[in-house]
């Protein structure tokens, strides 16, 4: 491929997220005996210390979602597009979609871009309850619409989960293609080869629960299971980390937090994690907790945290979700269990106790590498 100017850009998303630049980003820099320039737009992080030559980063949201600087993002997005005059564009959330269409059509033909679809959006917004209740259907509906004309003119559509392709009415065109959310490691990052040692009854049981914090995915559960495995190992301790995007949501976890007699810590919060931070949380941990609840908008989605956890090799409890346990019992990487269940904390020390997990070492299927491979695939059908 010729030296090619790529464009990644989200509003909310921060310049260090793990997909837009831990994997997109830094595959798109590393191709053998290839020079490509590689430019991430989002909400301001730090710039990651550790980032390949060839990528450059750019802020176009400094406040918080609610703010009047996500409309300014827009005026920062267009004028990047202007002064930058990337070769190809991957847009990472549907708010940039008018603004990248209007920009392809006043050079017709000469101007590529793909749409990564990270979220079913319209269906995040009718179920979530995070918009008022006359504003969702509305709102749904734009959002689909816009979708499904930006679809008839990417160049490409990613899915970041299998069952997009089956739920997004405009997910049909010929490149259309699945890049799941795969751990891809932090440079210099030592793999684990074996599976990890777990402490016995008395030692230290470190428990984690990272990234989105929110009650839809369980933060309180994961609170209530480790205050009950407790009672039977009194050293458990479940670190929360990770960013919550609902202030109620927030204030309610620091009271319970506060309620918990140390046996919580809250890392992040209100603040963006780097994700290297939470590798090295996961490193330090000895059990993964997903209790989401069961919702139509996540259910049939595969968390980026149970790839993480699978390729660090760290033992998860999971509720009963076909679209996880296949994985997960194949490698013997947990436990099924029903976060509700009366005597869970006397199964999950039967388990940790007398359980191998990983016998056969880390599953290959967790990591970016497959995933980085039909990305370029993609890409050299474009370009």
């Amino acid at each position: 491929m010729q030296p090619t100017t790529f464009l990644l850009a989200s509003v909310l998303k921060p310049l260090d997220d793990t997909r837009m630049y831990g994997k997109y980003g830094r595959t798109l820099v590393g191709r053998a005996a290839e020079t490509h320039t590689v430019h991430i737009a989002g909400r301001w992080a730090p710039t990651p210390a550790n980032a390949p030559a060839g990528l450059q980063f750019h802020s176009l949201l400094r406040g918080s979602r609610l703010s009047w600087q996500r409309l300014a993002a827009q005026l920062r997005y267009w004028r990047l597009l202007g002064r930058l005059q990337p070769d190809v564009v991957v847009v990472h959330a549907p708010e940039l979609l008018p603004l990248t269409l209007l920009w392809q059509r006043l050079r017709p033909g000469q101007r590529q871009f793909l749409y990564d679809v990270r979220e079913n959006y319209a269906l995040n917004i009718r179920t979530q309850q995070v918009y008022p209740s006359w504003l969702r259907d509305w709102l749904a509906a734009l959002v689909r619409r816009l979708e499904t004309a930006a679809a008839s003119r990417a160049a490409g559509i990613i899915l970041a989960e299998r069952s997009y392709a089956d739920e997004l009415p405009f997910a049909t065109q010929p490149r259309t293609v699945v890049l799941e959310n795969k751990f891809e490691p932090q440079p210099g990052q030592a793999i684990p080869t074996q599976a990890r040692l777990l402490p016995q009854p008395g030692q230290e049981l470190r428990l984690l629960y990272s990234g989105t914090i929110s009650e839809l995915n369980g933060v309180f559960e994961a609170i209530e299971f480790t205050q009950r495995l407790r009672q039977l190992w009194p050293a458990a301790h479940l670190t929360i980390i990770g960013f919550c995007q609902r202030p109620e949501q927030l204030q309610q976890l620091r009271q319970v937090i506060a309620g918990a007699a140390g046996a919580v810590t809250l890392i992040g919060g209100d603040t963006l994690v780097p994700h290297a931070q939470i590798v090295a949380e996961i490193g330090r941990s000895h059990l993964g907790l997903l209790p989401y609840r069961r919702h139509e908008s996540t259910w049939r989605c595969v968390p980026t945290k149970l790839f993480e956890y699978l390729a660090n090799g760290l033992p998860v409890l999971i509720p009963d979700n076909p679209y996880w346990t296949e994985v997960v019992a194949r490698h013997q990487a947990g436990v099924v269990v029903d976060f509700t269940e009366t005597n869970l904390p006397t199964r999950v020390v039967e388990a940790l106790t007398t359980s191998s997990f990983y016998p056969h070492g880390l599953p290959a299927e967790a990591f970016w590498q497959a995933e980085a491979t039909k990305l370029w695939r993609l890409l050299d059908t474009i370009r």
